[in-house]
């Protein structure tokens, strides 16, 4: 568990890293001085000055930053000022940023199907390998007091000691809703412990959504594709997971808007809680883990491609104004608006880090 929830932090700095290298390597190469390269936001818990950069490490566990001269003030035109550069290449070096994470979430999702990508299938699909894993246990549910964890495989369901083989969801489904309210007996393959048995009872009338074990599954089997099928398919996902956010979002503004509240299973969750979710996949395999990032990635560059001040898509969207007003907005009006909108994310992700942390106890 330890080992998943470093590989968890040491990833999403990773992600961090690569989106602020994204708008590095652009600055450097249109002659831009950077003056500091910072993991996280400040204030500074460790920096060195290599060269003309210095590149450090920052105390709040947010995003990160490239400081680049003349970056905050439009009237400065030193020669490697980011001011004096003309709009379409201050635009690439800002964009550059956001289409980093839609990039690593392509080459992510490519090198998963090109080493055999696990697929949901449907019960009738005839895959010889499939299987049904937990792919969620809900708390406080019976399969959470038993003990089932996330990423076990079902193997197969005791019934007066004989061993039935599961390889389709029906199978559970069917096998809970006759046990209900009695006990039964799971065979699952787990990570690290091998086959294990797990006695549960199943509810005869569980809560909307959870079902009587309280657990999702999925029946899934490995698909390996060709390199340029794999690229393909990579992009083609990351296309779809992308439409995805926005799809989930205008349902969640959607229901807000109505009064109804998140939808079911919805919830806000911050750099501690994302932390929480990729431990969970990495318990489940490398194939689960390295889709996950990469829609996390997803997430994160449409996230920053919207246009509010303090964002990338800020920065872009006073530059489109810029293109068009042949002139930069106000510098003091920009100022104000990123400063505010700074200040509004800031309490918003110390609100979601609060709740995160009531979600450890």
């Amino acid at each position: 568990m330890v080992e998943t929830i470093l590989l968890s932090i040491f990833t999403l700095g990773l992600l961090i890293l690569l989106h602020e290298l994204g708008h590095f390597v652009f600055a450097k190469k249109f002659g831009v001085k950077v003056e500091e390269f910072g993991m996280f936001l400040p204030p500074r818990l460790w920096g060195k000055k290599i060269g003309e950069t210095i590149y450090s490490i920052n105390w709040i566990p947010f995003g990160g930053f490239v400081k680049m001269q003349g970056e905050d003030d439009n009237a400065q035109k030193e020669p490697r000022s980011f001011a004096s550069k003309p709009v379409w290449q201050r635009a690439i070096i800002i964009a550059a940023g956001v289409i980093s994470f839609w990039l690593i979430s392509i080459i992510l999702l490519s090198a998963v199907f090109m080493s055999g990508a696990v697929e949901a299938v449907d019960d009738d699909d005839p895959a010889a390998d499939a299987k049904v894993q937990i792919i969620s246990v809900a708390g406080g549910s019976p399969a959470s007091s038993a003990g089932i964890l996330t990423g076990d495989i079902v193997k197969g369901i005791k019934i007066d000691g004989q061993l039935t083989p599961i390889d389709k969801v029906a199978q559970v489904q069917e096998a809970a809703a006759v046990f209900g309210g009695r006990e039964m007996i799971l065979e699952v393959d787990r990570a690290g412990e091998g086959v294990v048995e797990i006695v549960l009872t199943p509810r005869e009338n569980p809560p909307a959504g959870e079902g009587a074990m309280g657990v999702g599954l999925a029946r899934t089997a490995q698909k390996s594709y060709s390199f340029f099928s794999a690229i393909g398919n990579g992009a083609v996902v990351t296309w779809k997971m992308t439409l995805g956010v926005f799809d989930g979002w205008g349902q969640i503004i959607g229901r807000l808007v109505k009064n109804e509240g998140m939808p079911p299973g919805a919830e806000l969750v911050g750099p501690i809680g994302i932390v929480g979710l990729m431990s969970n996949q990495a318990q489940m395999g490398w194939n689960y883990y390295l889709q996950f990032v990469a829609m996390i990635s997803v997430y994160l560059a449409v996230l920053n491609a919207l246009p509010i001040p303090a964002l990338d898509g800020g920065r872009l969207m006073f530059l489109g104004l810029e293109a068009i007003r042949r002139k930069p907005v106000p510098e003091k009006i920009e100022q104000s608006l990123t400063a505010a909108c700074y200040g509004l994310l800031m309490l918003l992700m110390a609100v979601v880090i609060v709740k995160d942390v009531m979600r450890l106890f």
